[in-house]
């Protein structure tokens, strides 16, 4: 689909540079509640008005947790690189969610520099909100107090079901999205036709993948039977072991067997689930990102407090092989039982010499 000039469809895709919108070009797209298509703008954006960035997948479609678990469909929405929530307007939370963005709150941009062709008139997007939001009522959309004086807070992440909308699992409609968005794309291929063939092969290989795990996990369900990857966790009473890990350590991620030996037949340890998608690190070597101690209850919208922290890694989110190729890129959360520490010598030979040279040059 061509790019709407003077409208609010770019059409972007992965990789794509773009600036997100001045915050007066941005507030003029939201409603009262600070919202566009029901999509909060959150306190934690304004810091990245004027920035140019790169988007790293676009958003048409994403998971939720809200109303059990499903894949819902989202419209003109991207992601961008390393674009998380850092919790500030939404009382600390440690989730580090990716941020959802309107193409409306974004121009593109090439090799950093925004297009001029892409510089539409603000009058264009103030037809959207007609100017009833301020940075105020941003703040107070965020959070609010219930009649039994508890906090509540609202975001992306509590309200996505109001700005997703029904998609059925089998819409084959959603993998041609995946892989025409340059989500799939490995970033490996050069510009020969031969590079970008085999680059487009791969990616219809890991759609045929999370189509046949689909498939077979949704007769597993009607079934009763153990879904795949197979975890078959047996406790009754799960164990727990404290390290105190903290942020910059290395740790290696345990076997497969090591954890499942610490978890319950739901496949938890003490409440936190071992997802299907954190298998593909174990035994892994990565780096503390921080303990996590508290987050929102995408269902409830108040704030959990963890009686035991959890642990969240440098780089090891969700890659949904396993969840028909959800883009939304979660963290996973760790209990230190499953992760063991590791020194510089553990690392692979080069990734140990770059460790070395920065040590060097610290």
């Amino acid at each position: 689909m061509p790019e709407r000039t003077g409208a609010r469809f770019l059409n972007l895709k992965a990789g794509e540079w773009v600036e997100v919108r001045s915050r007066e070009e941005i507030l003029a797209t939201l409603d009262e509640h600070s919202r566009l298509g029901n999509l909060p703008f959150m306190p934690e954006m304004l810091q990245y008005c004027g920035k140019k960035l790169r988007v790293s997948k676009r958003a048409d479609k994403t998971c939720q947790y809200v109303v059990g678990w499903s894949i819902r469909r989202m419209k003109d929405s991207v992601l961008l690189e390393g674009v998380r929530c850092d919790g500030t307007g939404h009382g600390g939370c440690e989730a580090g969610c990716l941020i959802f963005w309107k193409e409306a709150w974004l121009k593109r941009a090439e090799n950093e520099v925004v297009s001029p062709e892409n510089l539409w008139q603000t009058g264009a997007v103030l037809a959207e909100g007609r100017g009833q939001c301020t940075v105020d009522k941003i703040l107070a959309a965020s959070q609010a107090t219930n009649s039994e004086g508890e906090q509540i807070y609202s975001c992306q992440a509590t309200d996505v079901y109001k700005f997703t909308s029904y998609m059925r699992m089998w819409d084959p409609r959603q993998y041609v999205r995946d892989l025409r968005s340059g989500n799939l794309a490995s970033g490996l291929a050069g510009h020969s036709r031969a590079q970008r063939a085999l680059d487009m092969v791969l990616s219809i290989l890991r759609v045929l993948s999370a189509i046949i795990v689909s498939l077979f996990n949704e007769v597993q369900t009607r079934r009763h039977r153990v879904l795949y990857p197979f975890i078959a966790g047996k406790l009754e009473k799960t164990p727990i072991e404290m390290l105190d890990l903290q942020p910059g350590e290395l740790v290696q991620v345990r076997s497969k067997e090591e954890i499942m030996a610490t978890l319950d037949r739901q496949n938890r340890n003490r409440g936190l689930l071992f997802d299907f998608e954190m298998l593909t690190y174990c035994g892994g070597i990565y780096r503390v990102l921080r303990r996590v101690h508290h987050i929102i209850d995408d269902k409830t919208g108040k704030m959990m407090y963890m009686k035991f922290p959890c642990i969240v890694l440098e780089g090891v989110v969700c890659q949904s092989d396993y969840h028909r190729l959800c883009p939304r890129a979660i963290y996973s959360y760790w209990r230190e039982s499953w992760l063991m520490r590791a020194s510089p010598k553990s690392l692979p030979p080069t990734q140990q010499e770059r460790e070395v040279g920065s040590c060097q040059r610290d």
